[in-house]
């Protein structure tokens, strides 16, 4: 199965779908967004994405309140979440700015009312974090849109992800295989868990969110049939925030799109040949013939 987002279907027999997860590392900063969003389209990625919160509804009632020292000073963490949210004439500016990079944008929304936000300004996708996949009624708002839905699925049991799925059009779903440690660790990839995502929802293209702090699991993923991959992206692992120190730097990023290109390349066709480079050695090698 094939599913199409703005200009670019994906699926087996399609390029990888490149994702570069700008979040919350924009820390507020619509110029640091942009500078974002020209890392990924200088790597050749195909996508940025963002988050989107209603702070009073998506911050959990325990944390409201909770001290946070930020750049900007000590606040409540309420407050922080009010100071990264970027409005709606932002959101037009960055996304304006986007598209005119030749990159989809689109963003994971953390409540019913920011569905409605993101649909206002026509997101050409939604993507649904591995946090909200228990959030039915947010499920069913966005499924409501008759939008392209991205699911990722870590810290979500199969059945949790079996009712997920279920709220959603299969032929305009895409789910991603993820686990939600920051930074994961090799042990915690399960990367088998593509074929088994694969099996069980057959048809549904399945591709891989990645926290890794390299590249190679995210390499792998696509050896093992990830059709999209995903990564959070940085100008700095130093800089502040919760999630720079597991993205990608832009030299990071160039490197993973790249090999991301190769490996499409050498994964063939399963058909067996003799190709005509093999031609001369088998010539000058070969003893007997068949």
């Amino acid at each position: 199965m094939t599913v199409h987002i703005g200009s670019h279907a994906i699926g087996d027999d399609q390029p990888v779908y490149v994702i570069g997860e700008i979040g919350l590392n924009h820390n507020g900063s619509v110029e640091i967004a942009k500078q974002l969003i020209d890392v990924a389209a200088d790597a050749g990625a195909q996508a940025v994405k963002f988050q989107k919160r209603t702070p009073e509804i998506s911050t959990p009632e325990h944390m409201k309140n909770t001290p946070r020292s930020t750049p900007w000073g000590d606040m409540t963490y309420l407050e922080y979440r009010y100071r990264v949210e970027f409005d709606r004439d932002q959101y037009l500016e960055i996304g304006a700015y986007a598209n005119s990079k030749g990159l989809d944008w689109f963003a994971s929304p953390w409540d019913v009312p920011s569905v409605d936000f993101l649909e206002d300004l026509d997101v050409v996708a939604f993507k649904i974090a591995s946090a909200s996949v228990t959030d039915i009624e947010m499920l069913d708002a966005i499924a409501k849109t008759g939008k392209p839905v991205i699911l990722s699925t870590g810290m979500s049991t199969i059945d949790e992800i079996d009712a997920a799925v279920a709220r959603f059009d299969r032929e305009k779903l895409i789910l991603l295989h993820a686990t939600s440690t920051y930074p994961l660790p090799p042990e915690e990839a399960n990367l088998r868990m593509i074929r088994t995502l694969k099996d069980r929802y057959a048809g549904v293209p399945v591709g891989y969110s990645g926290h890794e702090p390299g590249l190679q699991i995210s390499i792998a993923a696509v050896a093992l049939g990830a059709v999209a991959v995903e990564r959070h992206i940085t100008l700095d692992r130093t800089m502040w925030g919760s999630d720079h120190a597991a993205s990608l730097e832009p030299h990071g990023l160039r490197n993973l799109v790249r090999d991301i290109r190769v490996i499409e390349k050498a994964m063939g066709d399963g058909v067996k040949r003799v190709f005509p480079g093999e031609e001369a050695p088998k010539s000058k090698l070969r003893r007997v013939g068949a």
